[in-house]
């Protein structure tokens, strides 16, 4: 293997752990805040055998705005070469995502503090609804952050990767159509009209679901076809 073939095949490596971690770190938060985010009053009255799990999520979707970002800047050199505006967008996403997940880990860790603080058994009303808020804007964060920018993230990538043919285009074209089911989903949330956690949303979430961990996959133990670079 050439220098530079080996030099694309650590890229791609790298990549596509830098998506698995997004698995690894997110998915494990989402029950590791449920104390918070599903149990507000509960949570705010109660002792603090909670408060650890729930830093532990906190932290652990810090982790995943560190992998979203990685995934875009691991892969930027091997991008750019197909679409400099294209993979600058695939990065200015993945930061916004990151930032709107972070806002929501500085409101669920200041849930926490706020239990600590001021909470427990005669926890003042407006310390609870102050809690309420808080969760409140982790909802709206989770929603617009993991919910929303992945669409983005798939439209800029997945663009990249099936006009270059780095990976099997069915790959991003999974992404591709995933993408506006993903923003529909989010909008039919946003108003209402259905849960973010029923099986219609999972169901509309899927192809997103199933684009990143194939190319997370695929990238890890294949990595990119060199050729297509070469056109």
């Amino acid at each position: 293997m050439s220098t530079p073939d080996r030099q694309l095949r650590r890229v791609a490596l790298w990549g596509g752990l830098a998506y698995l971690a997004t698995f690894v770190f997110s998915i494990p938060a989402v029950a590791l805040l449920v104390p918070a985010t599903d149990h507000v009053r509960t949570f705010m009255t109660g002792g603090d055998s909670d408060d650890m799990r729930v830093i532990a999520g906190g932290v652990s979707e810090m982790l995943n705005a560190f992998a979203c970002v990685a995934t875009a800047l691991v892969l930027h050199p091997v991008t750019s070469r197909v679409s400099r505006t294209l993979a600058l967008g695939f990065v200015a996403s993945r930061l916004l995502e990151a930032a709107i997940i972070m806002v929501g880990v500085v409101s669920i860790l200041t849930v926490v503090t706020l239990r600590q603080d001021l909470g427990g058994a005669a926890a003042p009303a407006g310390v609870i609804a102050t809690a309420h808020a808080l969760v409140a804007v982790r909802s709206w964060t989770f929603l617009f952050g993991p919910g929303v920018m992945p669409a983005f993230n798939a439209l800029f990538l997945g663009t990249i990767l099936y006009r270059s043919g780095l990976v099997p285009r069915v790959l991003p074209l999974i992404g591709l159509v995933g993408a506006p089911l993903l923003v529909l989903k989010s909008l039919i949330v946003a108003f209402g009209a259905m849960g973010d956690a029923s099986a219609g949303a999972a169901l509309m979430a899927l192809p997103i679901a199933a684009w990143e961990l194939g190319l997370a996959l695929w990238l890890t133990f294949r990595g990119f076809r060199a050729a297509a670079l070469a056109h």
